[in-house]
């Protein structure tokens, strides 16, 4: 491994930016597995001949780009990227399906009224009554995720029984959605949602709007969320015609 993190002489960026890039390099190619263990900063100083404050430099920007985090007690490990299934299914169950404990944080669950737009994709009237429903989407603990959800509230007549998961309560109603669009591009985190992934402002996130139909077409739910960008991936299979 030392070859590959030493830096190249005559090379005028920092040398702390430089270990960065090597580290980073070894992460994108699989060098260093997601999960495992970093070698500790004393041995990095031994491996690379860098003092620890430069290795400790290092370490913290990629901490910073969430590529690292640190376990108390435990060191430094690789950030698991969360390749999102390209099929429909809720946040708690892609969270389970990876292993992890899905969690919600409520910020809003009332009755409203929704928007012009709202009410175009659900295709209602804009006086139709809606259930407004915001959160803080977790696994294991960690927000990941933070979801603007609108249903018309026949689907959702008692929000006091709407659990952490939205389609898990939509089904026992009968309403789980069966199909759905999504739309998703790159942004840039506002200062509130960097404050709640803990990562800095202007980091990139991935923003999508997702439409989701009973079977009939019906439409059922209309969503925006912003999530972790360098923790999330969406991959969908191509084929030719």
């Amino acid at each position: 491994m030392r070859d590959k993190l030493v830096p190249k002489p005559g090379d005028s960026t920092p040398i702390y930016l430089q270990l960065a890039r090597k580290l980073r390099e070894q992460i994108a190619s699989g060098g260093i597995d997601p999960g495992n263990a970093l070698p500790s900063e004393r041995n990095l100083s031994d491996l690379t001949g860098m003092s620890r404050v430069t290795i400790r430099k290092a370490i913290d920007k990629l901490i910073e780009e969430g590529l690292l985090f640190r376990k108390h007690g435990s060191g430094t490990f690789v950030a698991p990227r969360i390749e999102a299934p390209s099929f429909l299914s809720g946040f708690s169950d892609d969270a389970r399906r990876r292993g992890d404990k899905p969690g919600v944080i409520w910020m809003m669950k009332a009755y409203a009224s929704p928007t012009e737009d709202e009410a175009a994709m659900l295709e209602i009237p804009v006086v139709t009554k809606v259930a407004r429903l915001s959160r803080i989407r977790l696994s294991d603990g960690e927000p990941l995720a933070i979801e603007h959800a609108v249903v018309p509230a026949r689907f959702l007549p008692a929000l006091e029984e709407l659990g952490d998961s939205l389609y898990e309560t939509l089904g026992g109603y009968g309403y789980r959605p069966v199909k759905g669009q999504q739309r998703i591009r790159a942004s840039l985190a506002t200062p509130t949602e960097a404050g709640i992934f803990s990562v800095k402002e202007n980091a990139e996130v991935l923003r999508i709007e997702r439409i989701t139909r009973l079977a009939d077409g019906t439409p059922v739910e209309f969503t925006r969320s912003a999530y972790r960008g360098d923790r999330y991936e969406f991959v969908s299979e191509l084929r030719c015609e």
